[in-house]
């Protein structure tokens, strides 16, 4: 018995000294552990004295704010009521391009299809036709032809059954709360969100132009019938519609954008509204911007209430520079200074051109709203994001102000004109 309690009372001693040896071993492993790459890279110490000169100088009244941030370095560099929530104008279309692209993924496509569901002989269909409609905003009614072709390509030239219209959406899309009337053009927005008796009625026509005869009482809304065939299925990339409401700004790609959100966090919910509360909580949650002053209305900055700081666009950036495909769409899509987009008549200066991905944001009422939001390498190499944001004073004013910043970003002193 001796020998045995001796035997136990080694055993234990022994697991005991592994366990504490383990313990030893992972403290020392931890206290190995490398420090992240960036943290022995410097910013440049020059460009936050230079920043910090230049928003000291006199300006226009106005709000005025602004953040510079070294992504390279992953360190802040300089800022000046960062965190001041001001009225953010088309620079709110970063926060819903880049929570799509989150939510979605970047290799998102808008699909529409067309179907049968029966036998066709000597040109009838003896059964139902269907279009499923989505969601792609671009889909335009002279689009619905190659829908019609794929049927007609199927020797159809009438149906015994239905023109079933499978739609997302069945109510065109209105004006949100707080826009001027004149702000959207509603005739922009792709046939899909116009709404079920002008889509039904493009189809139509579009079946008669292809010489397939369908009454007015075959046309008919509901679901793709279980079984049926698909003839035709049109794919658009979300790349198409992040191109045009970043690098142009187009409200009617960005409200659309709105919807696809919605309608994919609750396919049973009121669309903009819970695109809203998604981009909210993208905001608050996965960007850590929790400040209540901090507001969203639409997906598009149309409305005048919404409000974003500096800071807040800054963090857009950051989340999309740390992930790949989304940095990748960033820098397709947004305006290149000088040379497309919104951008193409802006930062033109010679010295300029071509080296600021950017993001405008412009409402002239009821007062000045310019913001300005984007990537650029500084003098040092390293890749910056920054946002700048005015508010009640002049648009003209403003861009003075985002040229000069972006000036001194990249490190160069604006070009004198030449006599």
């Amino acid at each position: 018995m001796k020998s045995i309690n001796k035997l136990n009372i080694y055993i234990i001693l022994t697991l005991a000294g592994t366990l504490l040896t383990g313990c030893g071993h992972n403290n020392k492993q931890k206290e190995k552990v490398k420090a992240p790459a960036t943290a022995n890279i410097s910013i440049d110490q020059d460009l936050h004295a230079q920043l910090s000169a230049f928003a000291a100088k006199p300006r226009m009244k106005g709000q005025f704010a602004l953040y510079v941030y070294d992504l390279t370095a992953d360190k802040p560099v300089y800022g000046y009521n960062e965190h001041k929530s001001i009225p953010v104008a088309s620079c709110l279309k970063l926060l819903s391009g880049v929570a799509g692209l989150h939510l979605m993924g970047s290799q998102y496509t808008y699909d529409t299809s067309i179907y049968t569901h029966g036998k066709v002989e000597n040109g009838t269909l003896h059964g139902d036709a269907a279009f499923k409609g989505g969601l792609d905003p671009q889909l335009s009614g002279p689009a619905l032809t190659m829908f019609a072709k794929a049927l007609r390509k199927k020797g159809i030239r009438k149906m015994d059954g239905r023109m079933i219209m499978d739609l997302v959406i069945t109510e065109p899309v209105k004006s949100e709360q707080h826009w001027y009337p004149w702000d959207l053009s509603f005739s922009r927005y792709g046939i899909l969100y116009k709404g079920a008796p002008k889509i039904m009625k493009e189809m139509k026509a579009a079946l008669h132009n292809q010489g397939i005869s369908v009454a007015d009482s075959q046309m008919v809304l509901g679901k793709v019938p279980k079984g049926s065939r698909c003839q035709l299925r049109f794919h658009r990339s979300i790349g198409l519609v992040i191109d045009r409401m970043w690098k142009h700004s187009s409200n009617t790609q960005a409200t659309s954008l709105l919807y696809t959100i919605g309608h994919r966090v609750n396919p049973k919910g009121e669309p903009t509204l819970t695109g809203v509360t998604y981009l909210k909580t993208f905001l608050r949650e996965t960007l850590g911007q929790k400040d209540t002053s901090l507001v969203v209305h639409d997906g598009c900055g149309l409305c005048t209430y919404n409000h974003l700081s500096p800071l807040a666009l800054v963090a857009i950036l950051r989340y999309g520079y740390n992930d790949k495909p989304i940095y990748q769409k960033l820098l397709k899509h947004l305006s290149l200074s000088g040379v497309d987009g919104t951008l193409r008549g802006e930062l033109n200066d010679a010295k300029l051109r071509g080296k600021i991905h950017g993001k405008t944001g412009t409402l002239s009422h009821p007062y000045g709203i310019s913001s300005l939001a984007g990537y650029c390498k500084g003098s040092n190499g390293h890749t910056l994001a920054f946002a700048i944001m005015d508010s009640e004073m002049s648009v003209l004013d403003a861009r003075v102000l985002q040229d000069k910043l972006c000036h001194t970003l990249v490190g160069i002193s604006k070009s004198k004109p030449q006599r």
